[in-house]
């Protein structure tokens, strides 16, 4: 009996050893990730890149190691007077050589669909949708009817307009990560008018002549509207100026995260990208560097990037589009405002087919 007990005691002396060494490696690979200058780099920007969860930073850093990531971790905005001489639209010629399998993609219309296409964009990680508007004409900003006081949902904000298709527009007032679309930050321009100004722009005036150009600037509301701009939110980075990208130093600063991004081709076809993000097993996001990539596939000649995160969001004849890291239960989060497509030449547009989120 005593040798039986005996064995008994060291079979769960072994097992608790065994445990107590598995916990150990944990930790100590846990340590290892965590001192890992890569992991650095993704882990404080994306935190940092959030208004409600940058404490995540705080709770495997000390301050100075936050700091030092994001000194090295930053864009080099390219600032430079927009040509907008080079945009010629109008000039996209069809059934003629496609340069690359991405130019083919873009003019390959969607039966029926004069007006724009849905492509699908997935990698390995993160997945997206890309809108090709074919004339920048039928782009233009909405506004929640409410400004001041309450934002709306992009879908709200495409249905009110009588649009087709419409993409977050710029950031706002969001404390605790619980704002919801009532004070934009910075400038909104509406139809050649200064409608609102707020402290906190973010980059510069992100939008549209009254020609249908895009314009990125970082001058005043009243020198923009001047300049002829039309309608315009306060955002950024900009991206790519004039065919030339920002500086990218590390991931920018801005982490990994859903994104929205607005766009236009020499040619002056309009790109809407809105990238799925913050979600494990589906699609965890994307850089400012994978943005860039996406854009120069399709030879975006401007771009700046909008409002990500949890207000990314698309929408497409009527219906919540992609898959949104918060709020898809009630159609996507509250916003300011959105890019919207109206198809103002009643040209002949169908829905998509329906993408449950593939």
């Amino acid at each position: 009996m005593k040798k039986i007990k005996k064995k008994v005691r060291l079979k769960r002396l072994n097992k608790f050893t065994i445990l107590v060494i598995l916990l150990d490696l944990i930790v100590i690979d846990g340590l290892i990730v965590i001192q890992n200058d890569k992991f650095k780099a993704f882990w404080i920007p994306t935190a940092m890149t959030t208004m409600s969860h940058q404490y995540l930073a705080y709770t495997l850093y000390n301050e100075d190691t936050v700091n030092k990531v994001m000194s090295e971790n930053f864009i080099e905005q390219n600032d430079e007077e927009m040509n907008l001489d080079e945009i010629t639209i109008g000039s996209v010629k069809e059934n003629t050589h496609y340069s690359n399998k991405y130019e083919k993609e873009l003019f390959t219309k969607d039966s029926g669909n004069e007006v724009y296409k849905t492509i699908r964009i997935i990698e390995q990680k993160y997945k997206a949708w890309l809108i090709a508007v074919y004339d920048p004409s039928d782009v233009e900003l909405a506004v929640s009817s409410k400004l001041g006081k309450a934002g709306q949902s992009v879908n709200t904000l495409v249905k009110n307009n009588n649009a087709l298709v419409g993409i977050n527009g710029g950031g706002f007032e969001d404390l605790d990560g619980w704002g919801n679309g009532s004070i934009p930050y910075g400038a909104i321009i509406k139809d050649g008018q200064l409608i609102w100004e707020h402290a906190g722009g973010s980059g510069g005036l992100i939008g549209f002549t009254k020609d249908h150009k895009m314009y990125l600037t970082t001058k005043s509301p009243q020198e923009a509207i001047l300049d002829g701009m039309s309608d315009a939110v306060d955002f950024g980075p900009f991206l790519i100026v004039n065919g030339k990208t920002s500086k990218i130093h590390g991931d920018g600063g801005w982490g990994t995260a859903p994104r929205s991004v607005i766009a236009q081709r020499k040619d002056g076809v309009v790109l809407m990208l809105c990238i799925e993000g913050r979600l494990p097993g589906y699609s965890i996001g994307a850089t400012m560097n994978d943005v860039i990539d996406i854009l120069l596939r399709y030879k975006a000649y401007n771009a700046a990037n909008l409002d990500g995160g949890a207000s990314s969001t698309l929408s497409v004849e009527g219906k919540l589009w992609n898959k949104p890291s918060a709020g898809a239960e009630y159609g996507g989060r509250t916003v300011s405002n959105a890019w919207v497509v109206t198809n103002k030449q009643n040209k002949p547009a169908t829905a998509p087919i329906k993408n449950n989120y593939k």
